[in-house]
C-alpha cells in the first residue's frame, strides 16, 4: 500500500520538526526542507527510520520550489499533504523597522505559501484529493507590538486559506491554518524569566504549549476525519486569545 506523500517546510527543528516526526510516526512519507544543507542533514537523520528525507529549500525562490516539485513528483509521485511552516521574524517597532525587515518576513512568511500551494495544487487537483495546512500564529488575531511585518504575515496566510479554500473545493482539497500561541521553542528558550512568566500570565491554562500540540493539529486536519473542513482556522493557544 503507497503511503502518503507528505512535504514539511522548515522541519529542522521547533514546529516543524514536531509535525515532520508525528506524519511519519503516523506512516506517511515525510519530505523535510531546511535551508541549510546541515538542516536538511538534521532531517535526514530523524527522518532515517521512518524512510523520510530531509532537502534544502530557500522557500523564496521560485526556481527552487519548481526544482524540490519536480524531484518528488519523479521519484515518489505527488504531495498529497502540504505543510507550509517556514517562517521568521525580525521584530522591531514600526517607526524603526528597515525596508527590507518588512521584505524579508513577507517574502519568506506569506509569498512563499502563495508559491508553495500554487505549486502543490497541480496534483492534488488532479487527483481529486489533498490537503493544505498552514500554520499562522496568535498574533494574527490579537496584534503584538514590535511584530507589524510577522502579523501581517499571518493575516494574510488566513485570508489566502480562506479564499484558496473557496477556489478549490470542488476539487476536494482542503486549506487549513492552525495558530499557535506560546510555544516552547528556542525562541522562548532565550526569553528573560520574568518577561515568560508575564506573558504566561495571558495564558488560562498557564503553561507553555509545546511543539507537538501543534503537530496533533496538523494531523488531524490531514486526515479523513478533517475531510468536510476547510477554510478554518484552528487556535492552538491555551486560551491566550478567544
Amino acid at each position: 500500500m503507497s503511503r502518503t506523500i507528505t512535504l514539511v517546510s522548515g522541519a529542522s527543528r521547533g514546529i516543524g520538526k514536531a509535525v515532520a516526526k508525528r506524519f511519519a510516526k503516523e506512516g506517511h512519507f515525510v519530505i523535510g526542507t531546511a535551508t541549510t544543507e546541515k538542516g536538511a542533514a538534521l532531517i535526514d537523520d530523524y527522518l532515517h527510520d521512518s524512510g523520510g528525507i530531509g532537502r534544502v529549500l530557500d522557500v523564496r525562490d521560485p526556481e527552487q520550489i519548481d526544482k524540490l516539485f519536480e524531484e518528488i513528483e519523479s521519484v515518489y509521485g505527488a504531495v498529497q499533504v502540504l505543510v507550509n511552516n517556514a517562517g521568521i521574524t525580525k521584530d522591531g517597532l514600526l517607526m524603526r523597522m528597515k525596508d527590507e525587515d518588512w521584505e524579508s518576513v513577507i517574502d519568506t512568511n506569506l509569498t512563499s505559501v502563495y508559491r508553495m500551494s500554487k505549486r502543490a495544487v497541480r496534483g492534488m487537483m488532479k487527483a481529486r484529493r489533498g490537503r493544505i495546512i498552514n500554520i499562522s500564529s496568535v498574533v494574527a488575531k490579537m496584534g503584538n507590538a514590535g511584530q507589524s511585518n510577522y502579523a501581517a504575515t499571518k493575516a494574510g496566510l488566513e485570508g489566502f486559506s480562506r479564499t484558496l479554500a473557496r477556489e478549490i473545493g470542488s476539487r476536494q482539497v482542503t486549506i487549513n491554518c492552525v495558530a499557535p500561541g506560546l510555544i516552547e521553542t528556542d525562541m522562548t528558550d532565550e526569553l528573560d524569566e520574568r518577561l515568560l512568566n508575564s506573558m504566561l500570565d495571558a495564558v488560562p491554562i498557564g503553561r507553555l504549549g509545546q511543539p507537538e500540540d501543534i503537530a496533533a493539529a496538523v494531523l488531524f486536519l490531514a486526515g479523513d476525519e478533517a475531510s468536510y473542513i476547510t477554510g478554518a482556522v484552528i487556535p492552538v493557544n491555551g486560551g491566550m486569545y478567544m
